[in-house]
């Protein structure tokens, strides 16, 4: 497996756009606006029917229910049902968006996530400057729930592609199949899909209150058993209909189906939606047996630990003997730093979003003569400094007069060191914007690397001021 820097831009929309609808489980109205994110920033829900509108990331690690669809929770304030809407995100090929709701459930709308897809079109869709990353699958991962005898696992594959296969054990809908290989074909194969449940399953949810924005309009009703008239008279009430009826293909009411295998696309809907909860793009080929949302998201939590793991213990490939697109001599055009501060030899790559930097250590450094000198050790804050000095790079090479400024630290986060760092050792700096870089403030994500292995990281931010 690997993390790679694509040359595909992140996507964003143009303007915001709204929906009003009303929440599937809790009945109430509620508005869901899209507003235009920031480069990096993927997926965030804001409550704004709450105090200090909090913001809570569409990240696989803050789930917390799975009965009646995906629900996220973080500090006490949830998130319910969002696969639709995730769903048509990833179906467009948005990378970064704000979703700002005024209850903790979207609209259901239809069931399905073509009003989402509408809205969305109608907002635009533009590209960033920052590039994309992409988690390339390289051997197959698997998750099985033995409970359930669901199974899900993702293979290699030359772009991302999901196929569902779904058996619920019923004569009335039987096994059906549903393969998506193009993302690009979500619109039109996919986004329409709605939810749907069983006749038994409906009874449950009326007597307990649990589907109070339900009605036979955003939701497909298969009928597996015999429908009594008692249970009729309680879904004319429920539905505010003056009569049911079920057709012969065992759906209740008059609702027609778009796809004969609709169940089937759905499932492969709700995939793709959960699974926008790992964070990073998949490049892989996702077959889900059975699938539902508690081992869509369990295997989401999976992806994204390995993925956050792959990230920190990703070794950049880089050839000490090829021509470094700056030499030391460079380095001191761009950076104020001198002998015995200047703390990186070599610059090989410098991106709008990335630079890779190195530095041989060596026993003439300055450091040694007092940090441990029966068993020299390179200081920890000298290898931050370092990182943060690769970073200054990446910062001072977005003014034409890199020479009239200097690079202020402003915060350093998360700081850990991994393995110490002795006379003999190439470090390998790597730095990653975090946020774009605004009004001269960088903020990144540093590593730094030893034979092979990761030795330090941290979070920096720094800003450049012009010399007066």
């Amino acid at each position: 497996m690997a993390i790679v820097n694509t040359q595909i831009k992140q996507k964003t929309i143009k303007s915001e756009t709204s929906l009003n609808g009303v929440g599937l489980h809790t009945g109430e109205n509620v508005k869901l606006t899209f507003k235009p994110a920031i480069e990096n920033s993927g997926f965030k829900f804001k409550r704004v029917d709450l105090e200090g509108e909090p913001v809570i990331d569409a990240d696989a690690n803050y789930v917390t229910n799975t009965q009646r669809g995906t629900c996220m929770e973080k500090n006490g304030v949830t998130i319910q049902t969002c696969e639709h809407v995730l769903a048509a995100l990833v179906g467009l090929d948005i990378d970064n968006v704000l979703i700002e709701l005024d209850a903790s459930e979207p609209p259901i709308m239809d069931g399905s996530s073509k009003f989402f897809i509408e809205s969305l079109e109608k907002a635009g869709i533009v590209e960033q400057e920052a590039t994309r990353q992409e988690y390339v699958v390289t051997d197959v991962i698997t998750y099985t729930d033995e409970e359930s005898g669901s199974e899900i696992l993702v293979m290699p594959s030359k772009e991302y592609q999901v196929t569902t296969m779904v058996d619920f054990g019923t004569k009335v809908l039987g096994t059906q199949n549903a393969t998506l290989n193009h993302i690009s074909d979500f619109k039109d194969q996919i986004a329409n899909a709605r939810t749907f449940s069983f006749l038994h399953e409906i009874e449950m949810l009326l007597e307990h209150g649990l589907i109070k924005g339900g009605d036979l309009n955003n939701a497909i009703v298969y009928v597996d058993k015999e429908l009594s008239p008692e249970t009729m008279e309680k879904l004319k009430v429920a539905f505010n209909k003056e009569s049911i009826a079920v057709k012969t293909n065992g759906i209740l009411d008059n609702l027609t189906l778009h796809h004969p295998n609709e169940a089937a696309r759905h499932k492969l809907l709700d995939v793709i939606g959960d699974l926008a909860l790992v964070g990073t793009r998949i490049r892989g080929k996702i077959i889900a047996n059975k699938p539902g949302h508690f081992i869509n998201t369990q295997f989401a939590k999976k992806l994204s630990k390995i993925i956050k793991h792959e990230k920190r213990n990703y070794v950049p490939d880089v050839d000490l003997n090829q021509e470094p697109l700056m030499d030391v001599n460079q380095i001191m055009d761009m950076l104020p730093h001198r002998q015995p501060f200047l703390l990186i030899d070599k610059i090989f790559e410098l991106s709008d979003s990335h630079v890779l930097g190195m530095k041989n250590v060596t026993m003439n450094e300055e450091f040694f003569k007092g940090h441990f000198p029966g068993a020299p050790v390179m200081p920890g804050v000298l290898i931050v400094e370092a990182m943060a000095q690769t970073g200054g790079i990446l910062v001072l090479s977005t003014v034409p007069d890199p020479e009239n400024y200097l690079t202020f630290f402003m915060k350093i986060d998360k700081v850990k060191f991994k393995k110490k760092v002795v006379p003999g050792d190439t470090l390998i700096f790597k730095c990653d914007l975090i946020t774009p870089i605004r009004r001269g403030i960088c903020h990144m994500q540093g590593y730094a690397y030893a034979n092979g292995k990761l030795c330090a990281e941290a979070e920096l931010m720094a800003q450049i001021s012009k010399v007066k």
